[in-house]
């Protein structure tokens, strides 16, 4: 399985969402909290390209965030993408 990196805060409805999809999956995730840390958040920012949390990150892919990554498990693409 694919290494799985979320940044998010513990204030967004958003992220729980898609960890709470992910450990339904039994997916192990590290996660970067960005609450207090603008530089964290800048460095993600560069990253993905986006300032909102969650930035989901599967691999070497970025993914997006939370609305992304429900679409990819209504495509049926999560499960491979993540295997």
């Amino acid at each position: 399985m694919k290494h799985v990196i979320i940044y998010s805060s513990d204030w967004c409805p958003y992220c729980t969402r898609a960890k709470q999809l992910l450990h339904n999956k039994g997916v192990a995730f590290e996660e970067v909290h960005v609450d207090g840390k603008p530089d964290v958040r800048a460095a993600m920012a560069q990253k993905a390209g986006r300032t909102s949390v969650p930035q989901i990150w599967i691999g070497e892919q970025h993914v997006g965030g939370c609305d992304d990554l429900f679409a990819l498990e209504r495509a049926g693409t999560l499960d491979a993408l993540l295997a």
